[in-house]
C-alpha cells in the first residue's frame, strides 16, 4: 500500500537525524522569524511565485500579478530577502539604455522548517576564549565581527542599491535580525528609533559572557552602513545584564 507516492522502501531509506528538542526559547524565535516572514498572505503567494519561476521575479512584475503598488511589492520582497528566502541580484539586460536597473529575486536553497538546536559547544568555547582576551579588546573584536557580517548582509539585500531611508533601513535590519533568532522589531524609544531584540541566539553564554552582545550592535551597525549610511548604535539595554529585552538605540 502505498501513501502519498511513497511506498515502505522509500520511507526506510529516509535517513533519520537525532535532534534534541527545540528550547522555549528557539521555539519562539523560530516562531517569531517564520511569522515575520510569512505571516501576510499576500507576501506568501508572492513567494511561491518567486519560488515557482526559475527566472525569478521583480518588483514590477510582482506589482502586476498581484496588483499592488510597486513600493507594496518592493516592501514584500525586500523582507523575504531580509529573512533569507530570497537572493537579490541586479537584473541588466542588454541595451537597456538609461535608467535604473531592476533587481531580481529568487528563491533561496532555505528550508521553512524549524532550525537545528544552535552547537551549544562552539558557542562555549567562543564565551571562554573571549573570556581570556582583555574585556575591551575582546569587545571591540566582537563587534567588528558583528559589523563585517553584517556589512555582508546588506549587500545581499541590496547589491547596488542606492541608500534606504533611516526608517525603512531600521525595519529591514529587524528583518535580519529576526531571521538569525533574534526576534527583533523596530520602534520609537524617546527622541530615538531602536531596535528591540526579545530572543538571544547565544543563549546563557552571553549571560556569562557579556561581551558577545558587542556582535547583534555590531550587525546593526554594519547593515545600517549598508543599507542607510554609518551611525552610531549604543546598547542601551541587556538581556545578559538582567533586562527584560536588549536594546539597540540609533
Amino acid at each position: 500500500m502505498r501513501c502519498l507516492g511513497i511506498s515502505p522502501i522509500d520511507i526506510g531509506t529516509i535517513p533519520v537525524v537525532d535532534r534534541p528538542p527545540l528550547s522555549d526559547a528557539e521555539f519562539s524565535s523560530a516562531v517569531a522569524a517564520v511569522t515575520s516572514a510569512f505571516g501576510d498572505p499576500t507576501r506568501r503567494a508572492i513567494y511561491l511565485a518567486a519560488r515557482d519561476g526559475d527566472a525569478g521575479v521583480t518588483a514590477g512584475e510582482v506589482a502586476e500579478r498581484f496588483e499592488l503598488h510597486a513600493n507594496v511589492a518592493r516592501h514584500h520582497l525586500d523582507k523575504l530577502a531580509a529573512g533569507g528566502y530570497l537572493d537579490v541580484a541586479v537584473d541588466r539586460p542588454e541595451n537597456s539604455g538609461a535608467g535604473r536597473p531592476s533587481k531580481r529575486y529568487r528563491a533561496t536553497e532555505k528550508a521553512l522548517e524549524f532550525p537545528g538546536r544552535r552547537d551549544d559547544l562552539l558557542v562555549t568555547l567562543l564565551g571562554r576564549t573571549l573570556a581570556l582576551v582583555p574585556a575591551a579588546q575582546a569587545e571591540a573584536m566582537a563587534e567588528e565581527v558583528g559589523q563585517e557580517y553584517g556589512l555582508s548582509l546588506a549587500h545581499q539585500m541590496s547589491p547596488g542599491d542606492t541608500h534606504r531611508s533611516f526608517r525603512a533601513a531600521l525595519h529591514a535590519v529587524a528583518d535580519a535580525l529576526t531571521a538569525h533568532g533574534f526576534a527583533a522589531h523596530a520602534e520609537a524609544r524617546g527622541s530615538s528609533l531602536a531596535i528591540v531584540a526579545e530572543q538571544c541566539p547565544f543563549g546563557d553564554t552571553a549571560t556569562q559572557h557579556p561581551v558577545i552582545c558587542a556582535v547583534d550592535r555590531g550587525m546593526v551597525r554594519g547593515m545600517l552602513a549598508g543599507l542607510y549610511g554609518d551611525t552610531e548604535p549604543a546598547t542601551t539595554a541587556s538581556r545578559a545584564q538582567g533586562d527584560a529585552n536588549c536594546v539597540t538605540a540609533v
